[in-house]
């Protein structure tokens, strides 16, 4: 018997899909129409960063007048500090005594241009390790001082050019986002306008006042999966998010995440996807998709504590639950397993914790849930087709897969899903 709830939408189809995405692209703005705006910049130890990111800062088309760079520092202990204030003295630094994460240093540099001197109408978050094309800024904030878009995410290559970082965001049914584009090469579909789930928060524009009003970043999340969230929570309040491809910049990809503990990433990496989720979705489709992306969860942690092995932890018989026999067995093997481990390792350990903080703090989940609901001005119907690829499998393990298969068929969301993939090649894991 099959638990399948009625699909609530027809079958929609890709290429009809894929024309809702495209946008038509808006007229360069004239240097009488250009806006104040504020560059937000985080850094934490990236002082080797620092020089070419001012420098292409410096060389903008933009006058000098109507744009601003403020510095975040989250305790930095390279010198990135003295080097700016030596070498930067236009730059607005704020320096923080630790690191308070990627999303609450950027609200704090939201704050500061909010109350600064220049007054601006937008904010445009920038990576230290990013170096931009002279007419990036130009670009960049012009689909929102056209008023198509609240905010706008820029064409990211990789920092020799040759293939492609991020050309418009999307996820996965259970909340993983992806870069579409990331690691091809340049192609003429990565020249159109088009809507995004998400601004790239290494790279975007976004209107000061909107920001403000959907929330900003979820300081909660720390960091990753914080322009995730803010992106589909925009959506959800009613606004749209648009891929400007003439905002052209260079990116060092994860050059601050390869100098931090492999666990440390990997808790905020499991965790924050599953609580964009808990946010975002409307109710019905919340209570379709919580049971799937908890197991599925589940199966990425046992699959990284080394145990997933089907064939030996797999008990076909339950003859007795004592003494001899397939329990016994089963434990014996479990067992001769256990030495080559230190119980579990920190990966795994890292994966439960992630899980563990939606779960055990489910009331304080459920009230910042009702938050972003009550906001809710577009249905899900409208922003499912931004996910690009919902079935898209983060983990090629076989049980992991069967599993996926499984549970989405059983929980109706293939059809919840049904026509909606136009990311048709699974992103490099």
């Amino acid at each position: 018997m099959s638990a399948r709830p009625a699909p609530r939408t027809p079958r929609r189809d890709p290429a009809e899909v894929e024309r809702w995405l495209a946008v038509a692209p808006v007229e360069p703005l004239t240097d009488a129409e250009l806006p104040r705006v504020s560059i937000v910049i985080l850094n934490w130890n990236g002082r080797h960063h620092l020089g070419p990111c001012f420098e292409t800062l410096r060389a903008l088309d933009y006058p000098a007048d109507r744009f601003e760079v403020i510095l975040v520092d989250n305790g930095s202990d390279d010198g990135s500090q003295a080097e700016i204030r030596a070498k930067y003295g236009w730059v607005r630094l704020v320096e923080n005594a630790r690191n308070i994460g990627f999303a609450a240093g950027c609200n704090q540099g939201a704050r500061e241009a909010q109350s600064g001197p220049l007054k601006p109408t937008q904010l445009v978050f920038l990576n230290n390790d990013i170096h931009v094309d002279k007419g990036f800024l130009r670009a960049l904030v012009a689909p929102v001082t056209r008023g198509v878009a609240i905010a706008a995410t820029a064409k990211m290559f990789s920092w020799d050019g040759k293939v492609l970082n991020s050309a418009a965001g999307g996820m996965n049914f259970h909340g993983i986002g992806l870069q579409r584009g990331y690691l091809a090469e340049p192609a003429p579909e990565f020249d159109t306008h088009r809507k995004s789930l998400f601004a790239c928060g290494g790279a975007m524009s976004m209107d000061l006042d909107a920001f403000f009003a959907v929330g900003g970043f979820d300081e909660e999340f720390f960091a990753y999966y914080e322009d995730v969230d803010l992106g589909w929570r925009t959506w959800v309040h009613g606004y749209e998010v648009h891929y400007e491809p003439r905002a052209i910049c260079y990116h060092h990809h994860s050059s601050t995440s390869r100098r931090l503990p492999v666990e440390r990433l990997r808790l905020i990496q499991i965790r924050n996807p599953l609580l964009a989720c808990v946010k975002n979705y409307d109710d019905a489709n919340f209570k379709r998709v919580l049971p799937a992306m908890l197991a599925l969860a589940t199966r990425r942690a046992l699959v990284c504590s080394g145990l997933s092995d089907q064939r030996a932890y797999r008990i076909e018989e339950l003859e007795t639950l004592g003494g001899a026999g397939p329990v016994a067995s089963f434990w014996g093997r479990f067992k001769r397993k256990l030495p080559d481990k230190d119980v579990i390792n920190k990966v795994a350990i890292a994966d439960l914790i992630g899980i563990n903080d939606l779960l055990g703090r489910w009331d304080h989940w459920m009230e910042r849930r009702r938050q972003v609901q009550a906001g809710r001005r577009r249905s899900d119907d409208d922003i499912l087709p931004l996910f690009l690829r919902p079935h898209w499998c983060i983990e090629d393990e076989g049980g992991y897969r069967e599993l996926q298969a499984g549970i989405t068929q059983f929980m109706g969301l293939d059809e919840l899903f049904d026509g909606l993939t136009t990311l048709t090649q699974d992103p490099p894991r």
